[in-house]
């Protein structure tokens, strides 16, 4: 890769986690692409370079988000007993370093947008195949059910992550009343 270029992909990755920083703290229309230049430190002509869009922008976040949690998922080594613990601390592990995105991969389909809710509906399907493929390769028993147990515990750690309310979470370790 040439110095130019690797120029360009730093200054895309730049844009891409200004991006996650805004729309997890503003939401997907209160957040610009000018909001994000500034951000960044260029011009909304130069956002327009990579992205076409701010739903493109979005869509680029959330793929990149998607990937990152495939990838630690698929690279979970575990015996069937420990497997879902062992994924729960890959997530929380993406969750410690890549908070804005993970958080809105886990809640993008409530983004109204039709190319984002489908965006949505295809990712959260190709989730739950991976933890359901990855539970009936280790002989998980109904692995398609507990595969929808793992993917509900994740969104309501997102949830309670989002809301601030660590109390929400099954795994929160305060009071018990």
């Amino acid at each position: 890769m040439s110095p130019k270029e690797e120029i360009a992909a730093s200054r895309k990755d730049q844009i891409m986690n200004s991006a996650a920083a805004l729309f997890a703290s503003q939401g997907y229309y209160k957040t610009t692409t000018a909001l994000v230049a500034e951000a960044v430190g260029v011009t909304q002509p130069y956002v327009f370079h990579f992205f076409k869009s701010k739903e493109q922008l979005y869509l680029a976040v959330l793929q990149r988000a998607y990937e990152r949690l495939n990838r630690a998922f698929s690279n979970v080594d575990a015996p069937p007993e420990q497997l879902a613990q062992k994924m729960g601390e890959a997530f929380n592990t993406l969750l410690a370093g890549y908070r804005n995105e993970i958080l809105l991969l886990m809640q993008c389909f409530a983004t109204p947008e039709p190319a984002v809710r489908e965006y949505a509906r295809k990712t959260h399907s190709l989730i739950y195949n991976t933890v359901k493929t990855r539970f009936a390769t280790a002989g998980v028993p109904d692995a398609g059910k507990e595969a929808s147990v793992f993917i509900s515990c994740g969104l309501i750690l997102a949830l309670s992550e989002i809301l601030e309310l660590p109390e929400l979470s099954p795994w929160h370790k305060g009071d018990l009343d």
